[in-house]
Parts: C-alpha cells; structure tokens; sequence
C-alpha cells in the first residue's frame, strides 16, 4: 500500500513539473544603444499642478529644424534612463530627424514626487507638463508636437491628448486597449503558465489578479478603459503591438478598437515582437517598427504642415 501511494505521489510529482522541464527557456536581453554613447541635454520643467519639477532628457537631431517632436510616456514601474527599449526608440528617431523628451518619471532618477499610488489621470499631468516644455522652451522649434506612450503609457496617452492642447499625433506602443482588469488576467495567466499547465493557469489567474490589485501601485488605476478617451482623440494615432505579447492581449485590444468605431486608427502587428517589439533574430527593437514609426510621424508632420 506504502509503496503505491510512494508511486502515485513520485507520478503526480513528475506531472506537475513537467511544465517547468519542458518549458525551460532563457530570454536574451534586449539589445539597444548604450546610454554613454547617445547625446542629449539635461532639462526640467515643473508640473505646478502636482507641485513637483520633472527632469529628463532631451534628444536633438543634427539636421537643421523645425523637428517633429514626441514626448515619451513609461509605462509601469520605475523609468531607468539606461532602458534600452526607451534608448532604442528615442536614438532611432533623434538619427531621423525627429526630437524626443524622455522625462524622468516621477519619483525616478532626478524628477520629485512619488508614481506608487498616482493614478493615470495624475501622472497624465506630468507629460502634459511636458508637452508645455516643449511649446515654450527656446531650446530649438517644434513643427508638430506628439506623445509615444510605451505599454502603461499607452492608457495614459489618450488623457493626455485629450486634457493637454497642442498634442497632434498619438502613438501606443505595446499599450492595451482593454480595461486594466482584463489586461492583469491576462498578463497574470502568461505569468503563471510559465511554471505549469495552461488549464491550470487559467483557473489560477483571476485569483492572482484580484490579490495583485490590492498592491498600493496597482490599485490606484483599477477600474480604467481607455475607449473613452480614445473615442475623443481626434488626431491621427498608430496602434503598434508585438505578436504573442505575453503582458498585452493584442486581438482582444485590436477587436475592442473595431467594436467602438476606432477601426480608423492605424494598426500595426509586429511578428513574433513580443511586448518590446523585438526582432528575434538580432534581440533588438525591431528595425520594420522603428521605421514605421518614423514614417507614421512624418506624414502627420506633412499633413500639419499643410493644414
């Protein structure tokens, strides 16, 4: 009898770890442009509603401007200024012609305040503060001024589009377009996949979700949906998403688009891109996106210019 239970305890054992074995995988880290080696000027601009000073980078072409500008949005958690997902996007489109404020999120790096329990209505008003900078500053001229909000960031463009004046052109990069309910189920069952069964994971993953919104830094923007404000963005948007994202559910955000009558925005899918929207061959930021960025944010430069 002892030795049966031994048997079915040993099979059930190797059942349950078969996933771990048979999913072992190493991710190579994402390679981009090294912060020492890219040339930008240190700025600061005060965002007087929340009362606090957000600093960051501010990256400059060398060709002669006006330059179409974009301001960056972070997505979640803290901002490093050596994230080369950021440093990527930013250097491409600085060697393009383009110029690019990549703030400090707040509470990061050299910005004051603190992002854990700032909603994203909050944190919209820091990069409409960045948007100000860049209408006001006489460092060089804008042509037309945009946002790139890059996952998370990819909620709080819309608020900022609509609550800042002066935002002509949108981009969500590997941003969702579901509720922020339905992204953390998501996100919480490609987590937890990872280390058993699909089945499994799908059972598990409301219940993870549900006790990871009770953590101060998620809570405070549960019960978001982003349609809304997009259904109020009246400038042209580019949608660009990584094949099997495991953090955004792409047809599910795609498919809500179209259903709200936003199947006008562009949509951009990236094979095999994964949430940084990387080429697997060369563990970069994938050169077909970052040139369709380049492209998307001319033409609604060429469109302003002749409005």
């Amino acid at each position: 009898m002892l030795k049966k239970t031994l048997i079915c305890v040993t099979v059930l054992v190797v059942f349950l770890a078969l996933p771990l074995i048979l999913k072992g995988r190493t991710r190579s880290p994402l390679l981009g442009p090294d912060l020492r080696d890219t040339e930008y000027d240190e700025v600061s601009f005060d965002n007087r509603l929340a009362g606090i000073r957000i600093a960051g980078m501010l990256f400059l072409p060398d060709s002669e401007g006006p330059h179409p500008t974009v301001v960056i949005i972070h997505g979640s958690g803290p901002s490093r200024r050596d994230s080369r997902w950021y440093l990527s996007t930013a250097a491409n489109l600085q060697a393009h012609g383009v110029a690019v404020l990549l703030p400090d999120k707040r509470g990061c790096e050299r910005s004051e305040g603190e992002w854990v329990g700032a909603s994203f209505e909050e944190l919209a008003t820091d990069s409409c503060s960045a948007v100000n900078f860049i209408r006001t500053q006489s460092i060089f001229v804008p042509s037309t001024v945009g946002l790139i909000g890059m996952s998370q960031g990819g909620w709080i463009a819309p608020i900022v589009a609509n609550e800042c004046e002066g935002v002509e052109f949108v981009v969500s990069m590997s941003g969702a377009a579901v509720t922020t309910e339905d992204q953390l189920v998501y996100e919480e069952q490609n987590n937890i996949s990872h280390y058993t069964y699909g089945f499994i994971a799908r059972l598990v993953a409301p219940w993870s979700a549900k006790r990871l919104q009770q953590m101060d830094h998620i809570a405070a923007y549960m019960g978001f949906d982003p349609i809304p404000y997009w259904q109020t963005v009246d400038v042209p948007v580019l949608f660009a998403f990584g094949g099997a994202d495991e953090n955004v559910p792409v047809r599910a955000s795609i498919d809500r688009l179209q259903e709200h009558g936003l199947g006008h925005f562009m949509v951009e899918v990236y094979a095999d891109g994964g949430h940084a929207i990387r080429d697997p061959q060369t563990s970069s930021v994938s050169d077909a996106f970052l040139n369709d960025l380049v492209d998307f944010i001319d033409a609604a430069d060429t469109a302003d210019s002749h409005e």
